[in-house]
């Protein structure tokens, strides 16, 4: 199994798309079997679900994601968990073996604005019906 994990700095980064790159790990038989980091190649909608999968990560892990991007992921059966915070490294180790918990996601709409990677216009409605340009 392949997971990425969304990074700032070696943490894990609160806003998944915006993050300024990916640690992708190999995790067998309860085990980290290999690590490397890739530069998130930039954000905008329905791109990263692809550049990822081409990765062949099985499972993403991140602080926050929004809710159309968790959809796409899901759609080419990439599991998401979202609410995971510190160390990248051990955020791997917990998921390994199987002590890794996720929950609400760090990212609400919006909150990204300014952060990392800048993204391109969305053209999508959020739930409260305006134009959604962040995240």
């Amino acid at each position: 199994m392949r997971i990425a994990i969304s990074t700032d700095g070696g943490d894990v980064s609160a806003h998944f798309g915006r993050c300024p790159s990916f640690t992708l790990f190999n995790v067998e038989s309860g085990k980290v079997t290999g690590k490397e980091e890739v530069p998130n190649p930039g954000h905008h909608p329905g791109f990263l679900p692809d550049f990822l999968q081409g990765k062949g990560v099985n499972c993403i892990i991140a602080g926050g994601m929004g809710q159309r991007a968790s959809m796409l992921f899901g759609q080419k059966g990439i599991a998401v968990i979202v609410g995971v915070e510190g160390d990248v490294d051990e955020a791997a180790e917990a998921f390994a073996s199987g002590k890794l918990s996720g929950g609400e996601s760090l990212c609400k709409p919006g909150a990204g604005k300014g952060y990392g990677v800048e993204k391109t216009e969305c053209d999508h409605a959020e739930e409260d019906g305006h134009a959604h340009q962040g995240g």
